[in-house]
């Protein structure tokens, strides 16, 4: 058995450590407004319940280990005492993961990762309508841990409204926890299915993915494309080039006979099955034909 002392550690070291010790752990999906009204949405993994009487959530968006900056996330609770936590299930991991890029300050995360901001009734941040449970939450205290990079800042949070979506409940009030399909996050790339297990998702680029709201209308509005699928093709840098997309076509017109002459739903049909393989690159080529 390795020892060691996290003294004799570099901070990124025991970083990855710690993350890939403790896992897998559930994730905020954190809604914040600054003080100007200016919606934020990231996600937290160092996060859990504490309190039922009084229903207490804690969160802590740590400073950055590389440079010790500070997330907007943490301004934003500093400066306005509310949050909305909002669970995040497999049906909107991929769009989730897109929020963690480090978009300039302003930069509205919901319209980036193609979500809809939902009023809340008790807090002024909005929920995300997509996510299955919404806790609206006040800001009793807020903990800072350090003033180096990788120490944590303790947001404790008390619920003040909870919406459950229809489609969770069981028919005794209960949450079926097989319908909520949660996902957990764990070291590296690596997140946690309740229901399945472990799977990956590369980490969004750190040059900025060209976000959902960059994208054309059909695909944007797609009515084949889940959200995922929509996260998954948010996370590139730039848009294939015409040449390109000439070239690809005709490549898979021995595959696809009637490619040159498809519609949008069938085009995009089969750019899922490129997305259900990770093939985000020929899944735009073909979506842009």
């Amino acid at each position: 058995m390795v020892s060691l002392d996290p003294k004799e550690l570099s901070t990124g070291k025991l970083h990855g450590y710690l993350l890939t010790a403790v896992a897998p752990r559930p994730i905020a999906f954190a809604s914040t407004i600054d003080a100007d009204g200016n919606p934020n949405l990231s996600p937290f993994s160092f996060f859990n319940v504490f309190s039922a009487n009084p229903p207490i959530l804690i969160f802590s968006p740590a400073r950055r280990v590389r440079d010790n900056t500070i997330k907007h996330t943490l301004d934003n609770v500093e400066a306005v005492k509310e949050v909305v936590i909002n669970v995040v299930n497999y049906d909107i991991v991929q769009q989730m993961s897109l929020t963690s890029t480090e978009y300039p300050e302003g930069v509205n995360e919901f319209e980036k990762a193609g979500l809809t901001m939902l009023p809340s009734d008790k807090v002024k941040p909005f929920r995300v309508a997509e996510s299955p449970i919404q806790l609206e939450c006040k800001v009793n205290e807020i903990i800072h841990l350090g003033t180096e990079g990788g120490a944590g800042n303790l947001v404790i949070c008390e619920v003040v409204k909870l919406h459950i979506a229809d489609e969770v409940m069981n028919e005794d009030d209960t949450i079926n926890q097989e319908a909520l399909d949660l996902v957990a996050r764990a070291g590296g790339s690596y997140y946690s299915r309740a229901k399945k297990g472990f799977f990956e998702i590369p980490k969004p680029l750190k040059t900025m993915g060209i976000g959902v709201d960059s994208m054309p209308d059909h695909v944007r509005n797609s009515m084949i494309l889940t959200g995922n699928n929509l996260g998954m093709l948010a996370n590139v840098e730039a848009l294939p080039n015409e040449t390109d997309v000439k070239q690809f076509i005709e490549d898979v017109s021995e595959r696809y006979p009637n490619i040159k002459t498809a519609s949008h739903r069938e085009k995009h049909k089969i750019a899922r099955n490129y997305l259900s393989y990770g093939d985000v690159e020929s899944a735009w080529k073909l979506l842009l034909s």
